[in-house]
């Protein structure tokens, strides 16, 4: 694990979490690939930052959402590539119990940012 892709995923998990609180698709699905894979929470597989939005403009409109990365890992799997696990904590108070989901993201150099092309959320609990 390099300090510098640990740098990175920390500052776009920042980026993620606030955009996240203002449930704003537009910040949001910026900070994803233009050829992004996005398996959120429904069975739907959705593409670019286009799907990204339509994902989170789809989302109920809580009032005080947040969410919370745990045990996030990092490796730099080549040059330009860097994959990230991680527990994320989702607190919509008052709205629905809590919400705990395994994440993880496999972020890409694209046009020289850093961009999230794969995202995937799954039940933390086990299915088998």
């Amino acid at each position: 694990m390099s300090n510098e892709a640990d740098e990175i995923v920390s500052a776009i998990i920042a980026k993620w979490c606030a955009g996240f609180a203002r449930l704003d698709a537009a910040a949001l699905s910026s900070l994803y690939s233009t050829n992004a894979f996005f398996f959120g929470s429904n069975p739907r597989l959705y593409r670019g930052r286009d799907g990204v939005a339509e994902y989170f403009n789809g989302l109920p409109r809580w009032r005080k959402p947040s969410a919370a990365f745990s045990e996030v890992q990092v490796v730099r799997a080549g040059p330009d590539l860097i994959n990230m696990a991680a527990t994320i904590s989702f607190d919509l108070p008052g709205e629905r119990p809590d919400l705990i989901v395994k994440m993880s993201w496999v972020i890409i150099r694209e046009a020289g940012d850093w961009k999230i092309v794969n995202h995937h959320a799954s039940s933390q609990a086990p299915l088998i």
